[in-house]
């Protein structure tokens, strides 16, 4: 993808991730499931060294179950959640604990049980990190929109259950190995949509669905093809009757991360 979209805050929000990573307890990355591949920032390991780290599929609820649980078989111990439903705070805080169970030990055998761990939640841009800090605390304590780059601050916010949670940005890589990475952030809305001609994205995401959901397409608009004919059913003409295909890209594109097009997952286990 020949496009301009790593902004200069990225390289600060690296340097400060490294600094808050080493004094945390465990990790949680949050990836999005209908991207599961692409929305792992192949930094962030390295990054992590030997923390514990859970992996958090998130977006579930908008991705193909079936997908979803083959990422699950190849990604041991992962917990797959809709980060806005009080059912993420099921699956996340006991596979937490789970993985703090020898930190917890050796707390206690200190002396210093019930000190409060220190969780950092890390991840790409709009997988809804600051939402599920805030399912997790049962509060709205982090500011949360459905688009990328809305955190840019940390902080560290106080749980009941013995945890102290930090939101972080979203934190992009400077060079996508190939196309189709950079093609399903930017679907998903990882990548912001200013840097990227909106209609060249909508008829990329047209031709992936035909390949991967034949049906999803006929079933949301009643006909299949082109930004055109999508147009005309719509009836999203301008003056003469030419279809108006920019607003039909920008439907398109909402329709499919509010999952309007059904469960779509882009990317299974290879």
């Amino acid at each position: 993808m020949n496009i301009n979209w790593y902004p200069g805050h990225m390289a600060k929000t690296r340097r400060q991730l490294e600094e808050d990573l080493s004094g945390v307890d465990a990790v949680i990355e949050l990836f999005d499931a209908r991207a599961a591949a692409s929305s792992r920032n192949p930094d962030l390991e390295a990054m992590c060294g030997g923390k514990p780290r859970l992996l958090v599929l998130g977006r579930a609820d908008l991705a193909d179950p079936a997908v979803t649980a083959l990422w699950q078989k190849v990604l041991p111990g992962s917990a797959a959640v809709n980060a806005a439903s009080p059912g993420a705070s099921k699956a996340v805080l006991p596979a937490l604990r789970k993985l703090l169970a020898e930190r917890i030990r050796r707390d206690t055998e200190k002396g210093q049980a019930g000190r409060p761990l220190r969780v950092i939640v890390i991840g790409v841009p709009n997988t809804g990190k600051s939402t599920l800090i805030n399912t997790l605390l049962r509060r709205r304590a982090a500011k949360a929109e459905d688009r990328p780059g809305v955190t840019r601050s940390r902080g560290w916010f106080s749980m009941e259950r013995g945890f102290l949670l930090m939101d972080t940005p979203g934190m992009l890589w400077p060079k996508f190995e190939d196309t189709r990475t950079g093609f399903h952030l930017a679907f998903t809305g990882a990548i912001r949509d200013e840097i990227m001609d909106t209609e060249t994205l909508a008829a990329r995401l047209i031709d992936t669905l035909e390949a991967l959901y034949p049906g999803a397409l006929g079933g949301r608009y009643g006909t299949a093809g082109g930004l055109e004919a999508l147009a005309e059913r719509r009836g999203y003409l301008l003056p003469g009757g030419v279809p108006d295909t920019g607003r039909m890209a920008l439907a398109l594109l909402d329709d499919f991360r509010a999952g309007k097009l059904g469960r779509i997952s882009l990317e299974r286990p290879e």
